[in-house]
């Protein structure tokens, strides 16, 4: 057995042993918000720096905006399939420890009660508590291994259909990011222009989108909003001046 992850016994994981549907619910909000943040800032920001390094290359809108249309369909279905990959990956492993916790609980389960008495221990519960706990936990074999599967390696069990769910988030982001810095070529005469009303654009839209992330990721607003701002800017600069060093 591996070394006991005491630090996933904290405030939320005794919540979510008192109250297992609300802490399912937290989870996959949680889950759709990372998807969304993943998809979205990817989107605005590869296919920003794509149109602005063509834009300093070419002198066709249409070129720009057929490049930034296949690097929007291609990055979509990478992301999304990356996401799918994780999501299995996830379920696999959760599967793979389960499996074993029930065949260490069956094989050895003094070591286990004891490992679980060690948990409590460290949080300054009584001895003769903790045998009280145990003893109850383990009459109940499935309840013992959620529990063990949570409070010993840290693992909560995957969402149904996490995985299609993840990859169609993201990809769905990805596409409504990307789709931002191209819009303004479709309504100007040239790729500098429309650069221009891309980076103006596209930049309001990161510094808005870095700034509603970092409020879910209990950041600094303003700090998170400018650090995704830099990245983009700087981003499409390095890709553009690239770009118009080698035409």
């Amino acid at each position: 057995m591996g070394k006991i992850r005491l630090y996933r016994f904290g405030k939320k994981s005794i919540q979510s042993l008192i109250s297992m549907e609300h802490k399912e619910q937290h989870s996959g909000s949680s889950n759709f918000i990372q998807d969304l943040v993943i998809g979205l800032s990817d989107g605005l920001t590869v296919p920003f720096a794509l149109a602005a390094g063509i834009s300093g290359a070419v002198h066709n809108n249409g070129i720009v905006i057929t490049a930034g249309l296949a690097e929007i369909a291609a990055g979509s279905i990478a992301m999304g399939l990356g996401g799918f990959l994780a999501g299995q990956t996830a379920v696999e492993h959760y599967n793979s420890e389960l499996q074993r916790e029930y065949e260490e609980v069956d094989r050895v389960p003094e070591i286990e009660k004891q490992e679980i008495r060690e948990i409590f221990a460290s949080y300054g519960i009584q001895e003769s508590t903790q045998h009280t706990i145990v003893e109850e936990l383990s009459k109940d074999r499935d309840k013992w291994v959620e529990f063990m599967m949570k409070f010993e390696l840290g693992l909560e069990k995957p969402l149904e259909n996490r995985a299609a769910t993840s990859a169609l988030t993201i990809g769905m982001a990805y596409i409504a990011g990307g789709i931002v810095p191209l819009i303004p070529y479709f309504f100007t005469q040239t790729p500098v222009e429309g650069l221009k009303l891309s980076a103006g654009v596209t930049v309001l839209c990161l510094f808005a989108f870095g700034y509603y992330k970092s409020i879910v990721t209990g950041q600094k607003p303003w700090l998170g909003a400018l650090k995704m701002t830099a990245i983009g800017a700087a981003a499409a600069s390095a890709a553009f001046l690239i770009a118009r060093l080698i035409s």
